[in-house]
C-alpha cells in the first residue's frame, strides 16, 4: 500500500492545482509534486497537459480544512470558519454552535482531534 500522507508543500500543490494551475510548470511547487501526486491519483493530466484535481484530491483537501478548522476551534471558539466545513462537522457531531457565537468542540471532535494529533509523526 502507498504511503498517503502528503507534506505541506504537497498540498500547497494541491491548493495550486484546485486554484487552476494549467500544467505542472506554472510555479516550483507543483513541479516538483505533480508526479508523486498524479500517482497517488490525486491530480490527472489532460491531453493537452494541464492538470485537474481528481475526486480524490478534492477530497483530502476538504478533509485537510476540516482537520485545520477543529484545530482552530479547539484554540478559539470564535475562529473563522467556511461554511461548508462547519455544515459538515456539525452533520458529523464535532461541533456544536454557541449561544454566544462561535463553535465549540464536542466531545466526540476533541476525540476525532486527539486521534489526529497522535497518527502525525512527531517532530
Amino acid at each position: 500500500m502507498k504511503n498517503e500522507k502528503l507534506t505541506g508543500d504537497e498540498f500547497d500543490a494541491l491548493e495550486w492545482i484546485r486554484r487552476g494551475a494549467r500544467n505542472d510548470r506554472v510555479n516550483a511547487c507543483v513541479g516538483r509534486n505533480a508526479k508523486r501526486l498524479s500517482g497517488l491519483k490525486m491530480v490527472q493530466y489532460g491531453r493537452d497537459g494541464s492538470l485537474a484535481l481528481t475526486d480524490k484530491g478534492t477530497e483530502v483537501l476538504f478533509l485537510r480544512r476540516c482537520v485545520l478548522a477543529l484545530r482552530a476551534l479547539d484554540a478559539d471558539a470564535m475562529a473563522a470558519v467556511d461554511t461548508d466545513v462547519v455544515q459538515f462537522l456539525s452533520r458529523k457531531s464535532h461541533i456544536a454552535a454557541r449561544e454566544e457565537g462561535g463553535y465549540l468542540l464536542t466531545p466526540r471532535g476533541r476525540e476525532s482531534l486527539a486521534d489526529i494529533s497522535a497518527q502525525e509523526p512527531q517532530k
